[in-house]
């Protein structure tokens, strides 16, 4: 893995994170030549350029005020809108955590480097490799009939409905998981799981496995501890759901 840390060594696509915000001008990326008008070196917890992926990455130290005509959109909306750069900015914005994160090995204390052949931090003493975290969870439509099942999450700070979802735990498959979440949100079990699709989601470190399956019996029962609610929707009268460009989206939409 080819890493760079030369500030006037610049790629086409220029990403800007003010922790999970990312900067645009007009709703495009900055071009090379603007990244200067927004920050320097040095007003960055972490730089770095990937040549190998034309992109240049910068995390700000503080949220600052920027030039006319530029923003800060959150992560999310940028996936939404800008699926073409999805990948590349969730794997800008994951590498810049991994390189703050991983600065000292867990073994011996040596210093961390970026490795130069493998996406991951080499200790300089015992050669010790850090990959970067990622955390399989999976997500799930539930279908009964013409009717989909939808649960409205604690955490989540807007009133929309989505999919069950959760990480997958040592010693499980994915089909495991796909049951298990489904049987202590709601309380029912389901039958005929099929793999649907997957989505990079770096929030901070998921891979989100999409699944769809079928009731097979049990009522609501919600973990309260987790949600909020829980009920069948039809199709053609659904309510707030999580906007375009997310799995539950592209799940509850068949795209995948």
């Amino acid at each position: 893995m080819k890493i760079y840390t030369d500030p006037d060594i610049l790629y086409d696509d220029i990403y800007i994170f003010d922790e999970n915000n990312i900067v645009v001008k007009n709703n495009v990326l900055p071009e090379k030549k603007e990244a200067e008008s927004i920050c320097t070196v040095k007003d960055c917890r972490e730089f770095f350029s990937e040549p190998d992926f034309n992109y240049s990455a910068f995390m700000l130290r503080e949220t600052k005020s920027l030039p006319d005509g530029f923003s800060y959109i959150p992560l999310r909306q940028f996936f939404f809108d800008f699926p073409e750069k999805k990948a590349g900015a969730a794997r800008a914005h994951g590498f810049l955590k991994l390189r703050e994160m991983y600065r000292f090995c867990p073994s011996c204390g040596g210093e961390l480097k970026d490795d130069s052949e493998f996406t991951a931090r080499r200790c300089v003493k015992c050669g010790n490799l850090l990959f970067p975290r990622i955390e399989p969870a999976i997500i799930v439509l539930v279908h009964r009939g013409d009717e989909i099942l939808l649960v409205r999450n604690k955490s989540h700070t807007k009133n929309f409905w989505a999919c069950v979802a959760g990480f997958v735990e040592i010693g499980e498959t994915v089909e495991d998981c796909v049951h298990r979440e489904v049987r202590e949100e709601t309380g029912l079990e389901i039958k005929n799981v099929v793999y649907r699709g997957s989505q990079s989601w770096p929030f901070p470190d998921q891979l989100m496995l999409a699944f769809t399956a079928e009731y097979d019996s049990g009522e609501i029962r919600i973990q309260e501890e987790e949600l909020s609610d829980a009920r069948w929707f039809k199709k053609d009268c659904l309510p707030e759901i999580p906007k375009p460009g997310s799995v539950a989206w592209n799940l509850i939409n068949d795209r995948f």
